[in-house]
């Protein structure tokens, strides 16, 4: 794969997570204009987007393996787009939770799709993850802060336009730029893997029960960060465009840590890594939610630094343990599974910061990671997968 594709895949990703952020950036702009007191009272509205982002990944993965990943990828940057541009259009709340629906549905497709796509004849598939990684949380930070500066100068509305018209520009280079399969992947005879099935099962099941856990705290931090933000430095900043520079300076110090986990995981075994990163997340949570002004600001951006060190590893297992024939499909399944549950998240944020505060969401959040922990220690090591494989290789006697 050249290097012009490489960029637009990664730059596809960052698209996929800033569109599905400018609403929780833009909630209290947008609860005004639609007439709401508070913007609590308009977060339940976005949740068909973040469930159609997961039930959407099981058509768009099979469709990515059976169809063609570049026919999918097409279909994401221009219907995107377009939807976004629907969103930007809607004048009540209920057309507003439609219209994210829409867009949840397009945005469903990046991830069963376009990350096998990336890594598909990957040297450094660990390096590669994480540099995709890395794009993906740059696009978090880039929402936040482009948001907050199109907010206050043109309105909400223009947070939508703007990102949407970007969205099809690049859909009309990687149109120009993707070369045509002359195989989908589910018809390729070339095998990567080999594992038995026992283990695929056990591992599948570590990846869906990480990968909820992982995008619960992913959901609850990157939709609740911005009022997060507001309410414990309260009384020391106040203008939105300081509070979204000061957001995306989080994302941005957070997402390198990707970079870091991803050289480590063409280097390491990745059962020893993923515990004793969700090990410190655990305690960077716990230490937060005992703090407020600038001692918490410090204590976020060490638990985003944890929350994104995380999110490679779903993908790692996926090119560590599952053949590239069936990426898309293993792949979507597990999105489906993790964000229909993490979907959740946000519609519960606003009810339970609104009920219980901030401080109780945080210490949640520390309970969920430590779910994370023991999950991971159920994940087949390097060196029962290479004796189950001799296993399966070895002659029966008759």
């Amino acid at each position: 794969m050249n290097r012009t594709m490489q960029i637009l895949l990664n730059l596809a990703h960052a698209l996929d997570h800033l569109f599905l952020l400018i609403f929780a950036a833009a909630v209290g702009a947008i609860a005004k204009d639609f007439g709401l007191a508070r913007w609590e009272d308009m977060m339940p509205y976005t949740t068909g987007a973040f469930v159609l982002f997961g039930l959407g990944s099981v058509p768009s993965g099979r469709l990515g393996d059976l169809w063609g990943r570049r026919r999918m990828m097409l279909v994401f940057f221009f219907g995107m787009g377009l939807s976004a541009l629907a969103v930007a259009c809607t004048r009540t709340p209920t057309e507003m939770a439609i219209a994210l629906v829409v867009l949840g549905a397009f945005s469903s497709i990046y991830h069963p799709v376009g990350i096998p796509m990336l890594v598909q004849s990957a040297v450094r598939p660990g390096w590669t993850i994480g540099v995709n990684g890395l794009a993906g949380n740059l696009g978090i930070a880039t929402a936040a802060l482009s948001t907050g500066f199109l907010v206050e100068h043109f309105g909400w509305r223009v947070a939508f336009v703007v990102p949407a018209l970007v969205c099809m520009g690049l859909g009309l280079l990687f149109a120009w730029q993707a070369p045509a399969e002359s195989a989908t992947p589910a018809r390729s005879r070339a095998a990567s893997v080999t594992m038995p099935k026992s283990l695929v099962l056990r591992t599948f099941l570590v990846m869906v029960i990480t990968a909820t856990t992982t995008s619960l705290l992913f959901n609850f931090t990157t939709n609740g960060n911005a009022q997060l933000l507001a309410d414990r430095l309260q009384g020391l900043v106040s203008d939105p465009s300081t509070l979204g520079l000061l957001l995306a300076a989080v994302y941005a110090i957070g997402s390198l840590a990707q970079l870091v986990v991803g050289r480590l995981l063409d280097r390491v075994a990745v059962k020893p890594l993923f515990v004793g990163i969700l090990i410190v997340q655990c305690l960077a949570f716990a230490v937060a939610s005992q703090t407020s002004g600038w001692q918490w600001y410090l204590a976020a951006i060490g638990y985003m630094v944890m929350v994104f060190a995380a999110i490679p590893f779903s993908d790692a297992m996926v090119v560590r343990y599952i053949d590239d024939s069936m990426r898309s499909r293993v792949s979507g399944t597990r999105i489906a599974i993790s964000f229909g549950i993490s979907s959740m998240a946000v519609y519960l944020l606003g009810p339970l910061v609104k009920a219980a505060g901030f401080g109780t969401l945080m210490t949640l959040m520390a309970c969920i990671a430590a779910t994370g922990v023991l999950a991971v220690l159920w994940l087949p090591g390097q060196e029962s997968i290479r004796r189950a494989q001799a296993l399966a290789q070895t002659p029966t006697a008759v």
